[in-house]
């Protein structure tokens, strides 16, 4: 998540976080490709046993499967520019992560720990050919890094789309101060919005709770926004937005574990142009170089790691170059299929 805008209020600053969870992100005004009205309807739901679903997407085919994760209160759509691409070269599937898009809510606390859990499940229960080519967006990188760990030999390699800035108050300490004044309210507010949604009153009229959904996406159909509103509109939506925007804050104000290792996977992190560029001039520097340590310190864990500037990119590459990604995934599956003596 990309977080600037640290003069606002809560109700814009939530707006603005769930801005970057829709397909319609921070490059909107320069798509050309609509949202498909597919991302409307659920395409495989997978049983995880104890009543639990997730919904996956997969498309094309090959003899390998590449994984794409999604960024903190993303789902699926995300990913609707680079799945296509992908789709023409091999196999690939997407997936919405336990509270979103068409997934059933998951237990509580939603932290990397549980996304890898579920995610771990969702591999062996629908059947995904093992290793795999893991993509990750944003905290998406996170539980892609944390699996990897844990399962190195489910994973083939790892491409990482802007990982997030790590330990920032060291480097941005004004900005770490702004940010944990602006935590307390941000957080009344989604409690606020979980409120009226446990009591079905979103959407609303009222001036505070109509932020809580935001507006219609202006490149998505009357359908698919539709849709969105109602999915959105559930009390299991906050709550796991709560959860999971609660365990960020832990998450990211740590550094990069010296412990973190990935053996000769390859690993390709792509870094984006302009990540903080609406960043308060005091404070961009220090958000610039927390997050250049971070990626830097991740593309160590492997001694095949890889670091690639994406120009005139927002946080959102896949949205603003989805062949840039594509680009990435092709490299590392060579790279894996020569791996090191």
């Amino acid at each position: 998540m990309n977080r600037t805008c640290l003069k606002a209020g809560p109700a814009l600053l939530l707006v603005a976080m769930l801005g970057h969870a829709q397909a319609n992100d921070a490059s909107a005004t320069t798509m050309s490709q609509r949202v498909p009205d597919t991302y409307a309807q659920p395409a495989k739901r997978v049983d995880l046993g104890h009543g639990r679903q997730l919904n996956l997407r997969c498309s094309g085919s090959g003899p390998q499967t590449v994984l794409l994760e999604a960024g903190a209160i993303a789902d699926s759509s995300t990913w609707f520019r680079v799945q296509p691409l992908l789709a023409a070269r091999t196999r690939v599937c997407a997936y919405d992560r336990a509270g979103f898009g068409f997934s059933s809510e998951g237990p509580m606390p939603r932290d990397l720990d549980a996304d890898v859990a579920d995610l771990h499940a969702l591999i062996r229960h629908a059947g995904l050919s093992k290793p795999l080519v893991l993509v990750g967006h944003s905290l998406g990188s996170n539980i892609a890094r944390r699996y990897a760990g844990k399962y190195p030999s489910d994973v083939d390699a790892m491409i990482l789309v802007d990982p997030p800035a790590q330990d920032i108050g060291r480097f941005a300490p004004a900005w770490q101060k702004d940010e944990d004044t602006l935590s307390a309210q941000r957080f009344a507010f989604l409690h606020h919005c979980e409120a009226a949604a446990e009591k079905h009153e979103l959407p609303s009229s009222d001036p505070e709770l109509s932020h809580c959904l935001g507006g219609p996406d202006p490149h998505a159909s009357a359908r698919l926004n539709a849709v969105n509103l109602s999915l959105k509109s559930r009390p299991a939506f906050w709550r796991t937005v709560l959860s999971v925007l609660q365990d960020n804050v832990r998450v990211f104000r740590q550094p990069v574990s010296a412990r973190e290792t990935h053996g000769s996977m390859p690993l390709i992190v792509l870094s984006a142009a302009n990540t903080y560029a609406d960043a308060l001039p005091r404070d961009r520097k220090g958000l610039e170089e927390a997050r250049a340590r971070t990626q830097a310190q991740i593309v160590a864990t492997s001694s095949r790691g890889t670091l690639v500037h994406v120009p005139d990119t927002s946080h959102d590459i896949q949205i603003d170059q989805p062949e840039a990604v594509v680009k990435a995934v092709e490299q590392a599956m060579r790279m894996a299929r020569h791996s090191p003596e």
